[in-house]
């Protein structure tokens, strides 16, 4: 029988150091957050072999007293905390006051600094957790920590270790990770003497441009919320920068990297109205908040966090990311934001109709001379139209050609009731917005194949999937509409029946009354037959049994109450891919042109309602690079 006994302190901190320092990149996090607490505003840290053979971290903070540097390597000695109070509220990277005796239990590791008021700097030497006298040094202000040999007495953990490139991966994704939250601190890093990173002093976006990429930034929008004492800051890539993985997730509480999940959760949730299917977002977010209201001392490597109100968190988050994805209008850059006048004018419902009467009188016409001796409108952009018995004249071998193709290829599907030729004769359209400019998705030119829409903007040209966009708008309108529970219904003049299964025929009879919040309505004739007799409006150019199988599968399946609230977005969302403008449904120019003006008054109109992008512009210095003009 073995009897309980008190394990040595050596013990004790190697079995400490299983859990805090797990490979090299472990150790490195504890030193850095050190240099960071110790108000180092220039950090340098050299590797070798991975930071299997060396780490050094070498800061100019405030340094350490000859005389605490003993228990600077002691377990749970540490000058951030001193009671309850102070751990209930740590606001600090480090304070567990084991991560330097951890490191110095499984390794050599040799401490020097020098306090500011100091007339040198003295150093002490830990080998297998041995303390060796404290001795003087030479030094500049600041804290040097060097870790050579990691596990070197510990042969069973030591063989666990990756190989070296493996090693110094993880080493710089820490590096990287804790650089990126401290742009105000000068980071150097050295490997195997040669300099990797050298990043200077200089503002967020500067440091997230240098290390996350320009293409990031370029592709990202910034996100700057305050609420309640919740602060979030930072920059989301946009969905079209989705990634394969969850890599280029960055996200801080109180300057601290975590993985939190509910976070994750939240700006999760945030993308799912615009995120491809299984890819990731990317983003650089750093919350803040009363560190009295986290718990940061869950797990030994800090990287796990608690809030006390998780739920409040996820909706600050969640509707910040939400509303930061919705802002920015179709046809705007991320990088560049339009003025206010261009926002409004483009977030104007009045923007989303061609055939408005906001259109400039013809030349000519009474209203012209009705003018005449007032001050003259400034000049306004309009399209040009083309006389229509040139476009035959031009069109008409082909037409000749191919006829016989196209009327195979197009469908019978007519015209959404929302895009309508207007009345012959009428004056060129007007710009929807008061800026006097070109509207950011531009004046349509042409279709392409049936598919796409050409158009000029300002700057070059911008293809638009016509399918994907206008998913997207009719989707939008139902959600809105939902959620005022004025989803408007248009009644079938004859309705439409079709052969339905015992359980499609159950459903109706029991949600049959509750489907009509859905703009839905549906009733049963026989026990295998269901008649549509009402579609939303917005839909009432599509396959009203398609849109009835597709509505009924879900209620079936999920349970209505369930698909008015957890699936509501899906469900929608399959609802306007049944009411979106078909491939080879062939549009005019008016059109056209409504199209691209319901999209700039549209949130989220840049991705359709499975992620994929509906619009992309080709700048005027993309093509002539492409014809190379000017070389």
């Amino acid at each position: 029988m073995k009897h309980i006994r008190k394990l040595p302190d050596h013990l004790v901190n190697q079995i400490a150091a299983g859990e805090v320092v797990e490979r090299p990149a472990s150790a490195l996090k504890e030193m850095l957050e050190n240099s960071l607490d110790a108000g180092a505003d220039k950090i340098s840290v050299d590797l070798a072999q991975g930071g299997i053979k060396l780490i050094r971290v070498t800061d100019n903070g405030r340094g350490i007293a000859a005389e605490e540097l003993p228990l600077a390597l002691d377990r749970h000695a540490t000058s951030k905390i001193g009671s309850l109070d102070d751990l209930e509220s740590v606001a600090t990277l480090g304070f567990r006051g084991e991560g330097l005796a951890s490191v110095a239990s499984v390794s050599r590791l040799t401490l020097t600094s020098r306090p500011q008021d100091a007339d040198h700097a003295h150093q002490i030497i830990a080998i297998d957790g041995t303390l060796h006298p404290v001795e003087p040094a030479a030094h500049p202000t600041g804290t040097s920590v060097e870790v050579v040999d990691l596990y070197f007495n510990t042969p069973a953990r030591r063989k666990f270790l990756k190989s070296e490139n493996t090693e110094y991966a993880h080493c710089a994704a820490t590096f990287e990770r804790i650089a990126l939250a401290h742009p105000q601190v000068e980071f150097i890093l050295r490997h195997n003497g040669k300099v990797v990173w050298r990043l200077p002093q200089q503002s967020l976006a500067d440091r997230v441009s240098a290390l996350l990429g320009k293409d990031f930034v370029d592709a990202a929008l910034t996100v700057e919320t305050v609420a309640a004492g919740l602060t979030l800051t930072g920059f989301i890539a946009s969905p079209t920068y989705s990634k394969a993985s969850r890599d280029a997730q960055y996200f801080y509480v109180n300057g601290r990297f975590v993985r939190d999940k509910t976070a994750q959760h939240a700006l999760r949730q945030a993308y799912r109205d615009v995120l491809h299917h299984e890819r990731h977002p990317a983003y650089a977010l750093f919350f803040t908040l009363d560190p009295a209201n986290v718990d940061v001392n869950v797990h030994p490597t800090k990287i796990e966090v608690r809030f006390r109100e998780s739920q409040a968190v996820h909706q600050f988050l969640f509707h910040s990311v939400h509303r930061a994805l919705a802002s920015p209008p179709a046809g705007a850059s991320p990088a560049v934001q339009l003025d206010d006048g261009q926002a409004s004018a483009a977030a104007s419902p009045a923007a989303s109709s061609a055939s408005q009467d906001t259109r400039l009188p013809s030349p000519g016409s009474s209203s012209s001379a009705a003018n005449v001796g007032r001050t003259p409108t400034p000049f306004r952009y309009e399209q040009q139209t083309i006389p229509l018995h040139v476009a035959r004249e031009a069109v008409g071998v082909y037409d000749k050609m191919f006829s016989g193709l196209r009327d195979e290829e197009r469908s019978p599907i007519p015209a959404p009731a929302s895009y309508v030729l207007p009345p012959a004769g009428s004056a060129p359209q007007r710009l929807p917005d008061a800026s006097d400019g070109i509207p950011p998705l531009g004046f349509a030119l042409a279709q392409l194949h049936g598919v796409y829409i050409l158009s000029q903007c300002e700057d070059g040209l911008i293809v638009v999937d016509m399918h994907a966009a206008h998913e997207r708008i009719v989707y939008e309108r139902l959600k809105t509409a939902l959620e005022a529970d004025t989803i408007p219904m248009q009644p079938l003049l004859l309705p439409v029946s079709f052969a339905a299964d015992k359980f499609e025929v159950a459903t109706v009879h029991e949600h049959g009354a509750a489907m009509q919040r859905l703009g839905i309505e549906l009733a049963p004739l026989s026990p295998t037959q269901i008649a549509v007799r009402g579609v939303p409006v917005w839909l009432q150019d599509s396959s009203p049994v398609e849109l009835a199988r597709a509505v009924l599968k879900d209620v079936r399946e999920f349970g209505l109450t369930e698909v008015l609230t957890e699936r509501r977005n899906e469900l929608l969302a399959t609802m306007a891919c049944h009411g979106a403008v078909r491939a080879n449904r062939q549009l005019t120019l008016p059109e056209m042109n409504a199209l691209l003006r319901d999209m700039e008054a549209t949130e989220r109109s840049g991705q359709c309602n499975h992620g994929r992008p509906t619009w992309s512009r080709l700048s005027m210095r993309d093509l002539d690079n492409l014809f190379m003009r000017g070389k």
